[in-house]
């Protein structure tokens, strides 16, 4: 078996206890502590190989029957020498777990049915919020409520059914391996299964995989040559609406496992729901991203409360190599009297407030770099529609800065079945035209039963597409100079540039008339040889 079908295996072995233990339990709900409790064996496995490594021949060797921790017999046996020892580990992993615990502690607490198991989840998980990091995780666990009725309507209820769900999960996971990329790759597939399970709530924050790696792949490339290949080091990459992460880790993803290379210095991430916002940061985390590597804001991005972005002086404004984004569609929102003056768009016009669409896109643009590459999904009405959203799309296309139009098949989202587009924009752009891409012909996709999604085939002409720019590929990319924009009055609609229509075939009426009195010759002969046998028969001829 391959890695890759260990990691698919292992997700799908713990999505099916997942199934199976939450009973009547909402599926957003029980995703909270499933995930959280694989977060926790995360840290707490990641935390053991480095104490392991650390103490050398120090380090405590038990016997099979032994269930104590290693590092709490250490504890137990040098308790002079502890906060050194945490000292010197948050300087090597940037964060510390007391033995109690750790996940093998806990999962033995449930193997064994143990009254103090509920207990002391809640004093670890307040631990790993407050005192693990440095850097601090507060609220981390805050959406996880062990005193939930919907675990139990006691203490002693909740107790066992976390016992049961633990247990489960430690012996699922028992035989496979749960380095970072195994136990990241099975933490995105939980997070994917729960939200194909939940509809339109889950789907918020979970942007498709394919769709995510579309917008990685494109935000990579270098952006004013993208022919040259992938970028070897982007400085900040920003994703204004992060939801669980996914996408930042994508775009990371594809930098540092190029060919030769590459390095992300710093990732930035801006949620506003407090429960997606903690799942995003135990995402980083999981994924081996140290607390130091990434910036996770808990904050409504069209009010502009995060500070980094909120600088009024231009020369101390924070701008991103990469942006990437999926925010909410046509989302109402409600700009204030002053809003027309915010920095991010006084010049260019407020976005409607039945569709805060532009008004999510201009967001993201201000803090674009000169060298970098926005890319960012969107329904197709902003390609089309008139009133402050034409004035928009209108300044925005004059002073050359929509690079790119991809258009996508209808029903790629858990949360809606409406087609989207991803719009790719620059201010180093150097073409005067504007590439059209249209992926939403049926032979672009494959349709599933419950939505249609994208093979790897079709990621790959998209980004190809996208890389060497052609001139036209029939029915399906086109670029278009803005002289011919300029006269459809900077209206996107892509089946204005790019059709994906089949053309009639071309009819030889000398040939169909050949075969037309072809026919009619057999359809005589055959009424004669008919008539010959009626006249056999003593009958009237037809």
């Amino acid at each position: 078996m391959t890695a890759k079908q260990k990691q698919d295996e292992l997700g799908k072995t713990l999505w099916n206890i997942a199934d199976s233990l939450r009973g009547a339990m909402n599926a957003d709900d029980f995703r909270d502590y499933m995930l959280s409790f694989l977060f926790l064996r995360y840290l707490s496995d990641n935390y053991e190989a480095s104490v392991k490594k650390e103490l050398g021949s120090d380090y405590p060797n038990l016997d099979a029957v032994d269930k104590r921790t290693p590092l709490s017999v250490w504890y137990q046996e040098n308790p002079e020498s502890i906060v050194d020892f945490e000292k010197q580990m948050r300087r090597k992993v940037h964060y510390v777990i007391e033995p109690n615990y750790l996940w093998q502690s806990i999962s033995e607490l449930a193997r064994t049915q143990n009254s103090e198991l509920l207990f002391t989840l809640q004093k670890g998980f307040k631990y790993i919020e407050n005192e693990s990091f440095d850097n601090s995780f507060k609220g981390l666990f805050s959406e996880i409520n062990l005193d939930s009725e919907k675990l139990g309507k006691n203490y002693e209820t909740r107790n066992k059914k976390l016992c049961t769900i633990i247990q489960r999960i430690a012996e699922g996971i028992e035989g496979f391996d749960t380095d970072t990329d195994s136990l990241g790759n099975a933490y995105e597939y939980l997070i994917g299964q729960f939200a194909a399970g939940s509809g339109k709530k889950a789907g918020e924050f979970y942007t498709p995989q394919e769709l995510s790696t579309v917008l990685s792949e494109i935000v990579a490339l270098d952006s004013q040559n993208p022919k040259a290949g992938k970028k070897k080091k982007i400085n900040k990459v920003l994703d204004f609406a992060c939801g669980s992460g996914s996408l930042l880790l994508n775009v990371k993803n594809k930098i540092e496992n190029q060919p030769g290379g590459g390095t992300i210095s710093r990732i930035y991430g801006q949620e506003k729901n407090i429960t997606t916002y903690n799942l995003a940061r135990m995402n980083m985390l999981l994924h081996g991203v140290k607390d130091s590597e990434f910036e996770i804001f808990h904050g409504d991005t069209l009010k502009n409360d995060w500070d980094i972005l909120n600088e009024m002086n231009p020369a101390k404004k924070v701008e991103f190599d990469a942006i990437v984004a999926n925010p909410p569609f046509s989302l109402r929102w409600d700009p204030s009297e002053t809003t027309a003056e915010d920095f991010r768009f006084k010049n260019y016009g407020l976005a409607p407030k039945s569709a805060a669409d532009f008004a999510f896109l201009l967001h993201g643009f201000h803090y674009l770099g000169d060298e970098g590459t926005m890319a960012i999904i969107l329904p197709h009405g902003v390609l089309f529609r008139g009133g402050a959203e034409q004035r928009i799309r209108t300044k925005l296309l004059k002073d050359g800065h929509i690079d790119t139009v991809i258009g996508l098949p209808s029903n790629l989202f858990f949360s809606t079945g409406i087609p989207v587009c991803i719009l790719v924009l620059k201010k180093c752009k150097k073409e005067d035209d504007v590439l059209f891409i249209n992926a939403s012909d049926e032979d672009n996709f494959s349709k599933e039963k419950r939505q249609n999604y994208l093979r790897k085939k079709d990621i790959k002409r998209i980004v190809d597409t996208y890389q060497n720019r052609p001139e036209i590929e029939e029915r399906y990319a086109r670029s278009v100079s803005m002289e011919e924009i300029e006269k459809n009055d900077f209206n996107l609609n892509i089946s204005r540039y790019v059709t994906t229509a089949k053309p009639e075939p071309v009819i030889n009426l000398k040939e169909v008339n050949t075969k037309i009195v072809e026919v009619e010759e057999r359809i005589k002969a055959s009424r004669e040889e008919h008539n010959s046998y009626l006249k056999e028969l003593g009958l009237d001829t037809i």
